[in-house]
C-alpha cells in the first residue's frame, strides 16, 4: 500500500498541530524531515526540516513500528505548532518524499484492513469524535471497546452452532431419529430471538444517542412556535412579537434534551393562501420541513380552543409522522399541564411562555422514540446496524417459519445463513468493497 499522510487536528490554528503518516516509507520519511528516526514511541523533541534543511517548525516526532500502531502498518505523528501553513508544509514535504494525500477514513479504515479493530469499532471512532453528549462519547468509547462487536459476535456463535447442527440433521437425514423435529431446535431458535431483540433495543438507543431526532414545530401564525422553541433552546433564537407571521422562514437550533440530541425547527405559521410571496415561500419550506420531520408538534393557542383553520392544518399534515398535539398558551386559558388524547393523538397542555408543561414534554418526548436516558450498556449504532439487525431477525424467523409448518430443514439452513452473513455486515467479517468506500468516505480526513 501507499504511504499516506494528513493532518490529524482539526481545521484551524490552535496551540498544537499534529501531522500522521502511515506505510512503509514512514521511517524513511521521517528521518529525512527529522534528520534520524526517533526512537521507537518515546517523544522525541525535534526540528522539521525542508528539503533545503530550513526549518520548518520544531515539536515532538512519535514513532510506532508495525504492527504496534494504530493501522497495524510503520506509522509517524508529527506533533508542531498548530498553524495552517505549518501543517500543510509538512504535509508537502511529505509529499516530497513519496508519501501522498490521505482520503477521508483511509487510517481508520487501514486499521480495519489490518485486523487492528472492526468494522463497528472503526466506526465507533469516527462516532466519538462528533459526539455531542457525553451519554453518546459513553456509548461510542463501549463500542470503541468492542461491546458491540462483541455481543454480536457471542450471537454468531450461538447461530453457527445451530446452524450447523441442522445441517449435519439434513446429512444424517436417513436415520430414524428427526433429530429437526426434537423441541431443542425449536428452543433455540425462540432464545436467538429474544437475544437478537436485546442487542436491538440497545442498538436503537445508540442510534438516538448518535443521530438524535428531527421535531418540528407547526401550526397557526401566532400559535406560539416560537416561544416553545426559545423555551426548548434555552435562550431567545426566534423573535417572539405579538403580531402574527413574525417567523417567515425556518430557525433551526440543535440542543440537548437530557441527554437525547434533539434537532428543533421553528416553521413559519400555516394559513390560507396569501398573495404575499415571502410568506408563500415560508410555507412551502415549511411543508418541507415536515415531510422530513422525525415527530411534528402542532401547536394550537388553548385560549382560542381547536378551530376549523387548526383542523384544516391537522388534516394537511404527513399521515406517515408521529404527532403531538400542543395546547399553548394555558397561562391564558386557565386549564391545568397533563399529557391526554384528543382527536386520536397524544395532547399535551403546557404555556411556552412560563414553561409550565416543559418537563411533562420531555417524557413525552423520550416515550415517543422510545428513549431510556438512564439505561446502561448502551453503544453506539447506526441506521445500517439496526438495518443488518433486521434482516437477521427477519430470516431467523422466515427459517422458523419453514421449519415448523414445512418441516423444510434446507430452507432453514439457508435462512440461518442469511442471517449470519447479515450480521456479519456490523463487524466486517461479510462486506462489500462499496459499503467500506460508502463508510470510510464519511471520516473526517486524517482519521
Amino acid at each position: 500500500m501507499d504511504t499516506i499522510v494528513a493532518v490529524a487536528t482539526a481545521p484551524g490554528r490552535g496551540g498544537v498541530g499534529v501531522v500522521r503518516i502511515s506505510g512503509k516509507q514512514s521511517a524513511e520519511i521521517v528521518s529525512a524531515i527529522c534528520g534520524k528516526l526517533p526512537t521507537p514511541r518515546y517523544a522525541t523533541f525535534t526540528h522539521f526540516r525542508s528539503a533545503e534543511n530550513e526549518v520548518i517548525d520544531e515539536g515532538i516526532a512519535l514513532y510506532f513500528p508495525s504492527p504496534a500502531s494504530f493501522t497495524g502498518e510503520d506509522v509517524v505523528e508529527l506533533q508542531g505548532h498548530g498553524s495552517p501553513l505549518v501543517m500543510d508544509k509538512l504535509c508537502q514535504r511529505a509529499v516530497e518524499l513519496g508519501a501522498r494525500m490521505a482520503r477521508p477514513g483511509e487510517f481508520s479504515e487501514r486499521a480495519f484492513l489490518n485486523n487492528k479493530m472492526d468494522l463497528a469499532q472503526a466506526e465507533a471512532v469516527a462516532d466519538l469524535i462528533e459526539s455531542s453528549t457525553e451519554q453518546a462519547a459513553k456509548s461510542a468509547m463501549r463500542s470503541l471497546q468492542g461491546d458491540f462487536s462483541n455481543r454480536v459476535n457471542d450471537f454468531l456463535q450461538e447461530l453457527t452452532h445451530l446452524r450447523m447442527y441442522v445441517e449435519a440433521s439434513i446429512d444424517f437425514s436417513d436415520e430414524e431419529i428427526d433429530f429437526l423435529a426434537e423441541a431443542q431446535v425449536d428452543r433455540q431458535l425462540q432464545d436467538l430471538l429474544k437475544t437478537l431483540d436485546g442487542i436491538t433495543g440497545s442498538a436503537k438507543q445508540g442510534r438516538l444517542l448518535r443521530e438524535g431526532i428531527s421535531v418540528v414545530l407547526a401550526g397557526q401564525p401566532n400559535a406560539g412556535k416560537s416561544s416553545l422553541h426559545n423555551q426548548l433552546a434555552g435562550h431567545d433564537a426566534a423573535i417572539v412579537t405579538d403580531v402574527a407571521g413574525t417567523t417567515r422562514d425556518v430557525l433551526r437550533e440543535q440542543i440537548h434534551l437530557g441527554g437525547l440530541p434533539l434537532r428543533i425547527s421553528d416553521t413559519a405559521g400555516l394559513h390560507d393562501a396569501t398573495n404575499d410571496i415571502v410568506e408563500l415561500e415560508g410555507i412551502r419550506r415549511t411543508q418541507n420541513e415536515l415531510a422530513q420531520a422525525d415527530h411534528i408538534l402542532l401547536l394550537i393557542d388553548d385560549s382560542q380552543g381547536l378551530t376549523e383553520q387548526d383542523r384544516k392544518i391537522l388534516a394537511e399534515l404527513p399521515a406517515n409522522k408521529p404527532l403531538t398535539i400542543i395546547r399553548n398558551k394555558i397561562d391564558k386559558s386557565g386549564h391545568l399541564t397533563q399529557l391526554t388524547e384528543e382527536e386520536g393523538y397524544p395532547t399535551l397542555y403546557l404555556s411556552a411562555k412560563s414553561g409550565d408543561g416543559l418537563e411533562l414534554l420531555q417524557q413525552h418526548l423520550y416515550q415517543a422514540v422510545g428513549f431510556h436516558p438512564e439505561e446502561e450498556g448502551v453503544f453506539i449504532a447506526r441506521r445500517r446496524h439496526l438495518d443488518a439487525l433486521a434482516r437477521a431477525r427477519q430470516s431467523i424467523v422466515n427459517g422458523y417459519d419453514c421449519l415448523s409448518g414445512m418441516g423444510a430443514g434446507e430452507l432453514l439452513a439457508e435462512e440461518l445463513r442469511l442471517a449470519q452473513n447479515a450480521l456479519g455486515e456490523i463487524t466486517g467479517t461479510f462486506t462489500t468493497e462499496d459499503l467500506l468506500d460508502h463508510i470510510f468516505s464519511s471520516f473526517c480526513i486524517g482519521k
